[in-house]
């Protein structure tokens, strides 16, 4: 007999949704360009290119005069992501050892999740500066990155941990086991799913948190200021360009996170496909 309403169907498949999701983007992108937006009478600017406009420009400038100044913006969000995830996930260890200071950590992060990263930018470049050298990723840009990802990786962490078995803590706790061996021994183990999906989540909001950086200046090679460089030229279809190269660079590291969750986590995979 077959199941309840919509249960008995097969799932779409994981690669097979990513490849409708991407064809219905790019569909909808090319109805915009051709319907919505279209250049001004007696102008040649375009404020919307079509799809084949940008792959086309791209293909004729080649991957590797994007990846010279994505390279430093990649870097930047790399060095965030780890600053911020771990001290988010340092303080989310240190509640559990220290009780007392979870209301603390919960409306610091909340703070940081509230503040307008333009702002903070602003503050920032007159504070730690930008980069030191040509070429070197910009201090700002790295902040604003590990601003973006604090937030997410401290409530994930913390409900993560505190999902943790009560029958498998009262066990370490009977035969002596101190709040360290509990985190250890059974809350880190419970909290790997809700840990790596925070990560998952902050790899994109780590590259953008870094293009925000970029934005105040103090660099002088990144997706930032080659995004300002572009925009002033009124070049267009390269703006596209980069903004679709950014989706594309930030779909990878939440694919690759992705992938990292599903070889940790075995259990939470097969959990999914036998449901």
């Amino acid at each position: 007999m077959r199941g309840p309403a919509g249960t008995g169907g097969r799932r779409l498949p994981g690669w097979a949704a990513s490849l409708l999701g991407a064809v219905v983007l790019v569909a909808a992108w090319w109805v915009f360009s051709v319907v919505a937006f279209r250049p001004d009478p007696g102008t040649t600017y375009d404020p919307v290119p079509s799809p084949w406009a940008v792959f086309s420009q791209i293909l004729d400038d080649g991957l590797a005069a994007y990846w010279e100044f994505f390279s430093v913006t990649v870097h930047e969000a790399l060095l965030g992501f780890a600053w911020g995830n771990g001290l988010a996930l340092l303080l989310a260890a240190t509640v559990l050892l220290v009780p007392r200071i979870e209301p603390i950590v919960v409306q610091v992060a909340v703070v940081t999740y509230c503040l307008p990263l333009v702002a903070v930018g602003g503050i920032a470049i007159v504070a730690i500066g930008g980069a030191e050298s040509p070429g070197e990723p910009s201090k700002t840009a790295i902040f604003l990155a590990a601003l973006s990802v604090f937030f997410t990786t401290v409530v994930g962490a913390l409900l993560g941990f505190k999902a943790a078995d009560r029958a498998s803590l009262d066990v370490v706790r009977v035969y002596g086991g101190s709040r360290l061996t509990q985190l250890r021994k059974v809350r880190l183990v419970a909290a790997l799913p809700a840990i790596l999906n925070a990560l998952q989540i902050a790899v994109p909001t780590a590259l953008l948190g870094a293009v925000l950086g970029e934005y105040m200046g103090a660099t002088d090679r990144s997706v930032g200021i080659t995004l300002i460089r572009l925009q002033g030229q009124l070049d267009s279809t390269r703006v596209w360009a980069v903004f679709l190269l950014c989706a594309v660079v930030a779909l990878i590291g939440y694919a690759v996170v992705g992938l990292l969750s599903r070889l940790v986590t075995p259990w939470v995979s097969g959990r999914g496909r036998t449901a």
